[in-house]
């Protein structure tokens, strides 16, 4: 897991810093009477390629040179363009050139760019430009542009076609070119020289439509659509005393932090808000495409003051203790103070405090407060009936800190149980940054008036056998759960350390259907959070959740502890996990009907899910890697009916069990 949340908060408060200047003198935004150029430099942008992974320019800063070319789905121009981009792309593989295209058109999907792109054997990402924002700040015109970015300085290198045979819109492509443009201007930025031709006039090529250039970002009102914006997405953190590292409280300030606003929007790294627009419907707080757009070009635009009153000086105000939506909790726990030393690694804490519920109570939402934030960095819980044990009752999870969450807030007419009784066991994270601090964590619980109709039920979907090699920059793991009957989806909740860059939650229903509940194309440590469905996702009996992680263990993760590594799972920031907790309710169960019986079912054939990640039913030799291995050698002894493939039978009798996390203790067993 990360270090302290607002360690890494205020530093990413710099970032951007260095394009300060450029901002402060106004971003040259395109408007109905400017003309349309391509910039010196690239500015640092993120997006989604057709197959849902993500991509940063800064992050590709270790190569030698960086291709982007125009893209429009409709276009036979295109089609050429990207036949030979790609032979180009084979030609610099080993010489670790990276190509990309980028479409702008509006109203494409990444269903129909995939589909073409395999049709015509092209496998260089296309870059889903869906707002058109990047293309727009590029100066992009038509499909079939190059773009050649030096990395180094991030300079515009190249502008222009592929070759000579792209300046006419039907390229014949049978013949070679007179004139390798793209080609040359690469030639020259690995050589470390000026290309020769770096503006060429691209005169063929379908036009792709920018509507927004016809319009005068200079006229956005700050004080009429900027604000209320800002008002809305943004100062539930950014106030006095809260989560972020600086208070949005005026127009001031706003202009102050332009550059790095308008990166953390370009890279989506603001607000923290990462699940696929497309992919389910959640509660959130994520800009509206309309609200980017706005503050994007009027970002560009120099960030005009212009007229009317200042919402954010009017309305700043102090952040309160307690959620504003939830108020006062009904029970607080503080937990016993803790010192944590300025450096060294600490072994994880387990307060124990009296249950301080009367009688059997229902929790309707929980929220943590950390005393420090720097220091505290994930906090899981559970109700315990034996104080020395360290068994868990089912479900019985009183509450979870990781950073960046937010309050824990169950769905309507449903509850989390505590039995009366007992004792409050917490499991608390803490990780050193430099300075002593004691840390006293208050936990706020929110109670049912009267007993709720539903039970919060939870699971973790997870895979302990994991081994990502050293070095590798996109490994995968899969694990999955079957459910056992019906049930519906509260809540969703990804969790990895520092190596996790891309998670998906998909189901596989028994009717043969598949569909994906959850995509999260760029996971932020940073910001571990709840994705609640708008409403209860049902999943009928036979149903199989299979989570999807991507790792990034290279050298050019700079999260990354040690890329020299193959790293197993573990429970500290340096090991990883492969981990997703999902809360649900079974369909069949009330609070007046409870059905254990279908919760032992569900982690019945836990340990299968975990293990077999080609979903065959079957865990082969193969699969018994990373903290699994060292069954490897008692394979054929565990193979009762040596057919190559272990069952749950086979795998319980054989003694194959499961590696137990801290963290796993977020409602599991």
């Amino acid at each position: 897991m990360k270090p302290g949340l607002m360690t890494t908060v205020a530093a990413a408060a710099v970032v951007g810093a260095a394009a300060i200047a450029g901002v402060q003198a106004g971003f040259a935004a395109p408007t109905a009477s400017a003309e349309v150029a391509v910039p010196a430099r690239a500015d640092n942008f993120q997006l989604v390629d057709q197959n849902r992974m993500h991509h940063e320019l800064h992050y590709y800063r270790y190569a030698p040179a960086i291709v982007l070319m125009s893209q429009k789905l409709d276009s036979k121009f295109s089609e050429k363009a990207a036949a030979e981009l790609q032979q180009l792309a084979d030609a610099y593989e080993a010489k670790g050139v990276l190509f990309f295209m980028i479409n702008s058109t509006e109203g494409m999907t990444r269903e129909q760019v995939a589909a073409k792109m395999e049709s015509l054997g092209v496998s260089v990402p296309v870059l889903m430009d869906e707002q058109q924002l990047i293309g727009e700040n590029l100066g992009v015109q038509r499909d079939g542009e190059v773009f050649v970015i030096n990395p180094e300085t991030w300079a515009v290198a190249y502008h222009g076609p592929l070759d000579n045979r792209f300046s006419k819109s039907t390229p014949n492509v049978s013949k070679a070119a007179k004139a390798s443009y793209a080609a040359d201007a690469i030639e020259a930025v690995l050589a470390g020289g000026d290309v020769q031709n770096a503006r060429v006039e691209v005169k063929a090529g379908q036009k792709i439509a920018f509507p927004a250039r016809a319009e005068n970002h200079a006229e956005i009102s700050y004080s009429d659509e900027v604000a209320p914006i800002i008002q809305e997405k943004c100062v539930s953190c950014h106030l006095e005393g809260g989560i972020a590292p600086f208070a949005m409280d005026s127009y001031e300030v706003v202009k102050g932090f332009a550059p790095m606003i308008r990166e953390s929007i370009r890279t989506d790294r603001m607000p923290p808000y990462f699940a696929d627009p497309h992919i389910g419907e959640f509660k959130n707080n994520e800009l509206t495409p309309d609200q980017r757009k706005t503050l994007i070009h009027w970002l560009e635009a120099g960030a005009p003051r212009g007229e009317g009153p200042d919402l954010l000086k009017l309305e700043a105000r102090v952040a309160p203790e307690w959620p504003e939506e939830l108020g006062e909790p009904d029970v607080v726990v503080e937990l016993p103070p803790f010192t944590v030393p300025a450096s060294g690694v600490l072994d994880y804490q387990y307060p124990v405090v009296d249950n301080p519920f009367d009688g059997d109570t229902w929790l309707k939402a929980i929220s943590v407060l950390p005393g420090d934030r720097g220091v505290v960095h994930h906090v899981t819980s559970g109700h315990v009936r034996d104080p020395d044990a360290d068994t868990l009752i089912p479900g019985g999870s009183v509450g979870s800190y990781t950073p960046g969450a937010e309050a824990q807030v169950i769905a309507d007419d449903a509850g989390a149980p505590v039995p009366a009784g007992g004792k409050l066991r917490y499991s608390m994270h803490y990780t050193t940054n430099g300075k002593e601090s004691t840390d006293v964590t208050k936990i706020g619980y929110y109670l049912h008036d009267e007993k709720p109709k539903y039970v919060k039920r939870a699971t973790v979907i997870s895979d302990f056998a994991m081994k990502i090699p050293s070095g590798e920059a996109r490994h995968t793991e899969y694990a999955y759960q079957t459910f056992p009957a019906d049930a519906y989806i509260y809540t969703l909740y990804p969790h990895a350390h520092y190596r996790g860059v891309h998670v998906e939650l998909k189901a596989f229903y028994p009717d043969g259907k598949e569909e994906m509940l959850l995509s999260l194309p760029k996971y932020d440590f940073n910001w571990q959070r709840d994705y609640d469905p708008v409403e209860p996702l049902f999943i009928p009996a036979g149903t199989k959740l299979q989570a999807k992680w991507v790792y990034d263990n290279s050298e050019h993760n700079h999260a990354n502890p040690d890329h020299k590594i193959d790293v197993t799972w573990g429970d500290m920031s340096w090991e990883e996990m492969m981990y997703f907790r999902v809360n649900y309710r079974w369909a069949d169960e009330t609070t007046d009907n409870i059905r254990d019986d279908l919760q032992m079912q569900l982690v019945k054939d836990r340990i299968l899910g975990s293990l077999d990640d080609n979903m065959d039913g079957l865990i082969q030799k193969d699969e018994l890697v990373g903290t699994m291995a060292v069954h490897q050698a008692r394979f054929a002894e565990i193979d009762l009916d040596k057919n190559g493939g272990l069952d749950t039978k086979e795998l319980r009798q054989g003694g194959v069990e499961r590696v137990r996390s801290t963290d796993e203790e977020e409602g599991v067993e």
